[in-house]
């Protein structure tokens, strides 16, 4: 259905202002939020720091074949019904575990939200980023993850404000209910999958332009997952992606013991995730301009060699320096795998590759974040944890820069 009032700007910004919206509130002020009740569910429920952090992991271990699924559902039935209802399956959980007693129902319900991230998080928003634009692709996807910088940056300002007035019980359940009311509308009334439902083309270009567009090679997913590239980009990411998480899960818990306070803490990272919003500009800048895969590969190292600033986290320079520093990097996380993918492989099966690749990615994603938590309670210090982290992130970025995009895209033509 056209809509007038709209298509004065290209149809495609306002799909790009849906998928901010998905990705400020589905991904930022879920995954970002979450650490702030770690110390409450420790100190109310007596959840260990390991099983604080094992609930989502076990979700995406137990639903890791629909995420292999997720991107062939997304190109059959279209990323907007997908989102719709992934919608309702990340705020529900979160009402629901304000009324959790046990780590069973924890668990539970962490299975429930992620099925609810999978549905409603970086897949099918890049997917539709990725149909609506062309030459404007980096930069459109930039503006898409501004939405999980800044919900990333509210998130634990946000987490703290509720638990603090309400008890972590109701925030959990005003944070589910209000997910729902906002994006729900977004859903059924904004979000477009592809710009031909509209009789649009890509970046609204003319029709000739976008056709010699879509004429550029492709890669079916079965040559594609037989490609060095595809392993280099999983294993690449899935390595950067798993150092981020375990930073952003246990960094609250590891201020607190470090001797802030978890005010303190929340403003800290806060500071990091809003230093994430100038790299994701700076990203979706350079993207259009430069290598992406050299890009990514040049944001994943500064980021890993970063880290070891947390050595000195007792420091308060010390720790906000790192806070800017892997804050700014990490504006390259999610955003830079799409174009890459694109790079590399064409649009033919994208949803599919990026489904397999986000799988590998989320895994990781939560797995350092528990790995950490066994490490704690094993040596009570992060120290070789943040060492793990350091030397994975370095190997990672190594990996994308070894990316070759005219590799594949040669054996396509």
């Amino acid at each position: 259905m056209n809509k007038p009032e709209l298509t004065r700007i290209f149809y495609g910004w306002w799909v790009v202002l849906a998928t901010f919206l998905n990705l400020f509130f589905a991904v930022g002020i879920v995954f970002y939020g979450l650490p702030v009740y770690y110390p409450s569910l420790v100190d109310s429920l007596h959840f260990t720091r390991g099983q604080v952090t094992q609930g989502l992991f076990l979700g995406y271990v137990i639903l890791s074949p629909v995420f292999a699924l997720m991107g062939a559902l997304v190109d059959r039935v279209g990323a907007r019904r997908v989102i719709l209802y992934g919608i309702f399956l990340v705020g529900l959980p979160l009402v629901l575990m304000g009324w959790m007693t046990s780590l069973s129902q924890y668990y539970g319900l962490c299975i429930l939200e992620v099925l609810g991230y999978i549905l409603t998080g970086p897949v099918p928003n890049q997917v539709l980023v990725t149909n609506w634009f062309r030459a404007k692709r980096g930069r459109a996807m930039g503006y898409s993850y501004l939405g999980l910088g800044l919900g990333g940056v509210v998130a634990p300002v946000l987490a703290a404000h509720l638990i603090k007035g309400f008890g972590w019980r109701h925030a959990f359940a005003i944070t589910g209910i209000l997910i729902i009311v906002v994006l729900f509308p977004v859903a059924q009334w904004l979000t477009r999958s592809t710009p031909e439902e509209m009789g649009l083309v890509p970046d609204g270009a003319p029709a000739a332009t976008a056709a010699a567009s879509s004429t550029l090679p492709s890669v079916r997913l079965g040559a594609a997952v037989r490609t060095a590239n595809f392993w280099l980009l999983l294993v690449g990411s899935t390595c950067i992606i798993g150092a981020i998480g375990t930073v952003i899960q246990q960094f609250v818990l590891f201020l607190r013991d470090t001797g802030y306070t978890t005010a303190q803490a929340s403003q800290v990272s806060s500071g990091l995730l809003f230093a994430g919003l100038a790299g994701r500009i700076a990203v979706g800048y350079f993207a259009d301009r430069f290598s992406k895969k050299n890009l990514m590969a040049l944001f994943y190292l500064i980021l890993a060699a970063s880290i070891p600033l947390l050595f000195l986290a007792g420091r308060p320079v010390a720790l906000w320096s790192f806070a800017v520093i892997f804050g700014f990097a990490m504006g390259a996380d999610y955003m830079l795998i799409p174009l890459v993918t694109a790079d590399c492989f064409g649009l033919q099966a994208l949803g599919k590759l990026l489904g397999l690749i986000i799988m590998a990615d989320s895994l990781g994603q939560w797995f350092g974040p528990m790995l950490a938590g066994k490490i704690f309670e094993a040596t009570h210090s992060y120290n070789l944890a943040w060492t793990i982290i350091t030397a994975a992130g370095i190997l990672g970025a190594a990996l994308i820069y070894a990316v070759s995009p005219a590799r594949s895209l040669k054996r396509a033509s």
